[in-house]
């Protein structure tokens, strides 16, 4: 027996609609989709960024659902909620941000938050925070410093937020978040802190890569698109000198560029560092002008689909991007 056509034709809308609204999907809530259990209830955790939705997922194994804001491909500086988006932080039962200043919305979001109910996760506790004045962010020098934020001789002071690029303050941050989970589900403290360890000891060899790989660079200085890499260099006794401040949305001036075309020049600097999620335009014109190349320097905050296709995660692209800075800075194999 036939089926009737109208019938044929509603499963195939159904389906159709099926297939559109499952390609709408983020990457990261693909992976959450294809790792739910039906069966208990699990904790449901939001996330802002790609390091902490990495490091979450790494401690809270099978006990939660992980969410990361902030989709594939997206630049997380500048980002804000929808309205929906922060509907979804106001359900979760633990909700985890950067902090150092790298959601500009952060107060907007944990107003509407119960904190009866939700678990509120500041990564950056106990990190000491690099800062910067006006000038140093607009991407004049990169300092090193150590203070909190403030006003110093007059100067308004920029904390730089890319704290996960250093694996040490990395450790830090999943410990946080480890607590913050345990405090959310005290039943299961042992299996987040036995996850914890063990994700630990990945970061602490990853450091260890990086202090061998870097320690005998015969050049120490290196060019980035933008003021991404200070909690990295400082671990490393490196020196970047960004084309951008702490922002890559924020346009070089041409007498930065120029200055920084001089820098190459003279220091005999090679390769100009762009990254995945930003224009690679300005480092071209940069490299084309110094007679240097381009590599990638990737700044983890976001990862792309197709990273994320290939099984990337921060591990795989923080080695990425030793491999990079050890051409970039000359390291004989």
């Amino acid at each position: 027996m036939k089926k009737p056509r109208c019938v044929t034709a509603v499963l195939l809308m159904v389906l159709i609609l099926g297939l559109t609204q499952a390609g709408c999907v983020s990457g990261y809530q693909k992976n959450i989709a294809a790792t739910t259990d039906q069966g208990d209830r699990k904790l449901k955790i939001v996330t802002t960024i790609y390091p902490l939705y990495d490091f979450t997922r790494n401690i809270a194994g099978e006990k939660a659902e992980v969410l990361c804001l902030v989709a594939p491909g997206s630049e997380p500086h500048g980002w804000e909620p929808t309205p929906r988006d922060l509907a979804e932080i106001q359900k979760a039962d633990v909700f985890i941000y950067c902090g150092a200043g790298m959601e500009e919305w952060i107060e907007k979001a944990i107003n509407g938050i119960d904190k009866q109910r939700t678990v509120v996760v500041d990564a950056s506790r106990n990190i000491q925070l690099i800062t910067l004045t006006d000038e140093e962010s607009d991407g004049a020098e990169f300092p090193d410093t150590d203070s909190s934020a403030g006003s110093v001789n007059g100067k308004r002071h920029n904390i730089d937020p890319h704290i996960w690029l250093d694996p040490v303050n990395a450790m830090q941050m999943v410990e946080n978040i480890c607590a913050g989970l345990a405090k959310a589900d005290p039943a299961s403290k042992e299996f987040y802190d036995a996850n914890a360890l063990g994700y630990r000891k990945k970061l602490e060899e990853l450091d260890g890569e990086y202090k061998k790989g870097l320690a005998n660079a015969p050049l120490r200085e290196f060019i980035t698109s933008h003021a991404a890499f200070g909690y990295l260099a400082k671990r490393y006794g490196l020196i970047q000198i960004p084309v951008r401040g702490l922002s890559p949305e924020v346009e070089p001036t041409p007498a930065r560029m120029a200055e920084v075309v001089k820098i190459a020049k003279e220091k005999n600097i090679h390769y100009i560092f762009f990254e995945t999620l930003v224009s690679p335009k300005i480092s071209q014109i940069i490299a084309g002008e110094a007679g240097a190349q381009t590599l990638v320097l990737n700044p983890v905050g976001g990862l792309t689909q197709d990273e994320l296709n290939r099984g990337e995660d921060y591990l795989s692209i923080m080695r990425k991007n030793l491999a990079n800075l050890q051409k970039g800075l000359e390291v004989r194999p």
